[in-house]
């Protein structure tokens, strides 16, 4: 097993629905990865032992996932000499905005990287692009990757051309169904472990 190089971490098991999209990128890209608990609030001294250890141990990057207060990529950030990314969680009560603003809003000295809220995706790519700056074989991945979502854009865009607005939604409604459906899953379980 190799060692991981990118360390995922979230403030609570609640974020794993948006931090393990991190994961699958780092598992597309086969990039070695740790993926776990840090809790700024409830695991302090977890926290500083994981910021003051990541270097020691391998790690390159952090992606780190925080709702509401949002502290954990800043501190981790304050605590470690490697660089970190926050990704936003949207919480019930400010709809992420909390989250994202206490993320970005980090005092001249302690930078954090701040992707959109919900959106570990990006986080993970950027830990990608930052990891590829000396690595030429993740630089070529991540063009491969970036070929792919181009083809992806310009086939919808020949399917419209050739079936049409209309037939092309129509056609597709059942996906955009899913993903609502899903989406009202996620925002139904949020809303219990709220209460």
């Amino acid at each position: 097993m190799k060692i991981p190089v990118v360390g995922i971490v979230m403030g609570s098991d609640s974020d794993l629905e948006i931090m393990s999209k991190a994961c699958e990128i780092m598992d597309e890209f086969k990039i070695p990865y740790e993926c776990s608990i840090v809790s700024a609030h409830r695991t302090p001294n977890r926290l500083y032992s994981y910021a003051d250890g990541a270097i020691h141990k391998g790690l390159k990057v952090i992606i780190a996932g925080a709702g509401g207060a949002a502290h954990l990529p800043g501190m981790l950030a304050s605590l470690t000499e490697i660089p970190v990314i926050g990704v936003p969680i949207k919480s019930s009560s400010m709809d992420g905005m909390d989250s994202l603003l206490s993320i970005v809003q980090m005092p001249r000295g302690i930078p954090v990287a701040t992707v959109a809220i919900n959106n570990a995706t990006n986080g993970a790519l950027l830990a990608i692009r930052m990891l590829g700056i000396g690595d030429k074989g993740i630089i070529e991945k991540m063009k491969k990757y970036m070929d792919k979502q181009e083809k992806e854009v310009v086939n919808k865009i020949y399917k419209i051309g050739k079936i049409g607005w209309k037939d092309y939604l129509e056609e597709n409604s059942d996906k955009i169904l899913f993903i609502k459906k899903k989406f009202l899953i996620i925002y139904i379980y949020y809303a219990k472990q709220k209460e």
